[in-house]
């Protein structure tokens, strides 16, 4: 089955920006898709100031997970995290110009690996951050998938 990708979804794919990890990161969220095997890891380096200095993911999974992860990366970075909590999966879809329907729950794996690394951070600083609630560790656990998708 062929699926019709944006340039940017391509670009982000095949020269994905973030790779990697951060040693003794500030957090760190692992999520999953045990429907689909797509797994997300991704870790936050945040300053004193509460802003995200350094973010980068490991994905295995389809080209839509590596791209969606990548773009979400390239969102969060430089922002403080009470910006970044606010990084949702249709910014990610919207900055990608667009994900095939089947390939929606990627940018909600990318939404939620943020949100558990976020999780991860608040923890470790014994902090409440606003707004913030406990992330998956499946996204299939989500009741309902978002019906966004861009043509």
């Amino acid at each position: 089955m062929a699926f019709a990708y944006s340039e940017k979804v391509m670009d982000h794919f095949t020269n994905p920006r973030n790779v990697g990890e951060i040693e003794n990161c500030s957090g760190c969220g692992t999520v999953g898709n045990a429907q689909c095997g797509d797994i997300m890891r991704v870790y936050l380096d945040i300053d004193d100031n509460r802003r995200i200095r350094d973010v980068k993911f490991k994905t295995f999974g389809c080209g839509a997970a590596i791209a969606t992860s990548s773009m979400a990366t390239e969102l969060v970075k430089g922002k403080t995290i009470q910006e970044a909590l606010e990084v949702t999966n249709k910014a990610v879809m919207e900055a990608l110009d667009g994900l095939p329907p089947v390939k929606v729950h990627c940018s909600l794996l990318a939404e939620e690996a943020i949100h558990a690394a976020l999780w991860d951070y608040a923890e470790r600083e014994g902090i409440v951050i606003e707004g913030l609630e406990k992330p998956k560790t499946d996204i299939h656990e989500h009741e309902t998938e978002p019906e966004y998708a861009l043509a």
